[in-house]
């Protein structure tokens, strides 16, 4: 899978293991030479915009209100939704692919809502699918590194198991 835009979700408050998980993740994302989409406010998702910007990447910021003042300060573009958390959508659907670091029930929609519409998920730390073995779009990684990889292995362009589906509900 060429990845153009990695859609990096987790908590807006995490502790310093999963800062340090997402800012790996965003310079390996801007390593890729992808655009790193991420719901712009604090957490999980200033470390990955951070890493992405060190790394000389561009940062997309999708916000749920209408300013773009709380937005952190490594978003290079700030989307204003207005729609709180439905946002999460805007925000996996967005991206090629997405990477999960922690989180809590919001992380956690993002990532049914992007195996729902066929976008590959791994799931770097936090939520996991009991006996999970990538069979309903979800990977699981122990490191930053092995994320990028899985992401990037041609059975993610060939399987996914829940594109489609929208329609029949």
């Amino acid at each position: 899978m060429q990845l153009k835009y990695v859609s990096v979700i987790g908590g807006g408050r995490c502790d310093a293991a999963d800062y340090a998980l997402a800012e790996e993740v965003g310079r390996l994302v801007a390593g890729e030479g992808a655009t790193l989409v991420c719901g712009g406010l604090a957490g999980v998702m200033e470390a990955a915009a951070r890493g992405a910007k060190e790394a000389g990447g561009v940062t997309i910021g999708i916000l749920p209100g209408h300013d773009r003042a709380p937005a952190n300060p490594y978003i290079d573009h700030v989307l204003t939704t207005g729609i709180g958390h439905a946002r999460n959508l805007a925000v996996v659907s967005s991206g090629d692919a997405v990477i999960a670091v922690g989180g809590g029930y919001g992380t956690l929609a993002e990532i049914g809502l992007a195996a729902k519409i066929g976008r590959p998920v791994v799931v770097l730390s936090g939520w996991r699918l009991e006996n999970d073995k990538g069979t309903h779009g979800i990977w699981y990684a122990t490191s930053p590194a092995e994320a990028i990889a899985l992401l990037k292995s041609p059975l993610k362009e060939n399987e996914r198991p829940f594109e489609g589906e929208m329609a029949k509900d």
